[in-house]
């Protein structure tokens, strides 16, 4: 019964957040593109709330995230051993790709340095670093997709 009632009253708070981004995304629509782009007035009145709606939205979604998972740590002291290894799997995976990633210059289409892109940079680096990280763990899923899949193919 009183998880019942958490799914109402979360259902009831994700429909308020809906419709306030609603309402705030349909003022964004009514002002006129060029009023939009020229005037700072109705930037100050018409932008700046949607995008103050949405940073506290992801502030608020990474600290619920975190919390709760501290709170299920403390709850399942058990899963700490799995949760630790997981995390020193993927500080893994980080140190490789970050040796595998290049801090070359950035260029252009006419073969020009772009600002900040320069050679060496640790920016470059890290930039680098997350593109093989996030390919080496679309890799992982996949893999683990199609183990899964060929598993449930043999049981049936």
């Amino acid at each position: 019964m009183k998880d019942n009632n958490l799914a109402k009253y979360l259902s009831i708070f994700v429909a308020v957040i809906a419709v306030i981004g609603a309402v705030l995304f349909i003022r964004v629509f009514m002002e006129d593109t060029t009023a939009l782009e020229n005037d700072p007035a109705v930037q100050q009145s018409v932008i700046n709330p949607i995008v103050w709606f949405s940073a506290f939205l992801l502030y608020a979604s990474v600290i619920i995230a975190l919390v709760l998972s501290v709170w299920s740590m403390i709850k399942n002291p058990q899963n700490l051993k799995k949760m630790v290894l997981g995390v020193g799997l993927l500080a893994v995976v980080l140190i490789i790709c970050y040796f595998m990633a290049d801090s070359n210059a950035v260029l252009d289409t006419q073969n020009k340095v772009l600002e900040g892109g320069e050679a060496g940079t640790a920016t470059n680096q890290w930039v680098g670093t997350g593109i093989w990280f996030s390919i080496a763990l679309g890799l992982v899923a996949s893999l683990f997709f199609v183990y899964d899949l060929v598993k449930g193919l043999i049981k049936s």
